[in-house]
């Protein structure tokens, strides 16, 4: 009988994926939290986790532990080392949040762009009709989008951008496929910051942010940055001041080093920068498939069918299904 600890409220569809098996015990924790799955770690043969820690010390304590299947495709906040020594394989949802992503990049390079917020609030009761006249906005059609990583989620915003006519250029030294059509693949990344009117970050975690004050610094004054990735890939106080003196036009941030972000961040305040709650996977339609995927991994794993290709870990645990 294998024990499942579901750690952070999951879509109906995959709850009942995991509920239809008579040789499963289910642990439901919608908290999404490190301390609330932590009484149900000692039993839990498998874990289905959203975006909480699950670090060193609470994998010693999940000791009947089997398999994880990651809630999505990041898995920054696990201690993967500690699961590679024990051989216990990570599984995440492959592409089925790329699209959406993708989608929500590019909500945010058109909101920060036009400065949505501002002419929002500026319609409203209270506000300022007036700014219409400001002429703030800017358009995104015929100007150069540089995408910083071009995987799953990149390659889907490149094609939206196209649709947009926008030129698309792209920077990623570990491409490991050929570019899409359209697409022109730079190498240095600090022209290409020079040259381009609208960039996207779409990077793992680094431990240095990957856009600092001086990559900053190298951008247009007209310049829009977005950030669906990892919080920290920008670095936020340089941000918030290079948005405040106005050095850029506009920004756009979907993920944060500490989430939620108190006051203390700067960018809370801003009213150039559009920003939204680590949202941009969950969408209605994607939260579902999501958790249906993160649901069917457990499945398989216990069938023993789990793709190797889902399981970001493979290599280092010879895993195979």
């Amino acid at each position: 009988m294998a024990r499942v600890l579901v750690a952070g409220k999951l879509h109906d569809s995959g709850l009942a994926l995991l509920q239809s098996r008579s040789d499963f015990e289910i642990d439901y924790v919608e908290e999404i939290s490190a301390a609330s799955m932590e009484p149900y770690l000692a039993d839990a043969t498998a874990v289905l986790l959203r975006t909480q820690p699950y670090e060193a010390a609470a994998i010693a304590k999940s000791r009947k532990l089997a398999m994880v299947s990651r809630h999505g495709v990041g898995f920054d906040a696990v201690d993967v080392g500690a699961l590679n020594s024990r051989g216990i394989p990570l599984a995440i949802v492959g592409d089925v949040n790329a699209q959406t992503v993708a989608e929500h990049a590019m909500l945010l390079l058109l909101s920060a762009s036009r400065r949505l917020i501002k002419y929002d609030g500026a319609t409203r009761p209270g506000g300022d009709w007036g700014f219409r006249n400001s002429l703030s906005a800017r358009e995104v059609a015929g100007k150069t989008l540089l995408i910083i990583g071009l995987g799953r989620i990149g390659r889907h915003l490149s094609r939206m951008a196209r649709g947009f006519d926008i030129e698309v250029i792209a920077y990623d030294p570990y491409m490991s496929q050929a570019a899409p059509l359209g697409v022109s693949v730079v190498d240095d990344l600090d022209a290409a910051l020079a040259r381009a009117d609208l960039v996207s970050v779409h990077v793992p975690r680094t431990d240095q942010p990957l856009i600092g004050r001086r990559e900053l610094s190298l951008m247009k004054s007209t310049a829009v940055i977005v950030n669906t990735a990892r919080g920290g890939s920008v670095d936020e106080v340089a941000l918030a001041d290079a948005l405040a003196a106005g050095r850029i036009h506009g920004a756009g941030l979907d993920v944060f080093v500490d989430e939620p972000p108190t006051i203390a961040n700067r960018l809370t305040t801003c009213p150039t920068a559009t920003l939204t709650p680590h949202s941009a996977s969950m969408t209605a339609e994607c939260a579902e498939r999501m958790a249906v995927v993160s649901a069917q991994n457990i499945l398989d794993f216990f069938d023993g069918r789990l793709k190797p290709e889902l399981v970001v870990n493979a290599s280092e645990i010879r895993f195979s299904a």
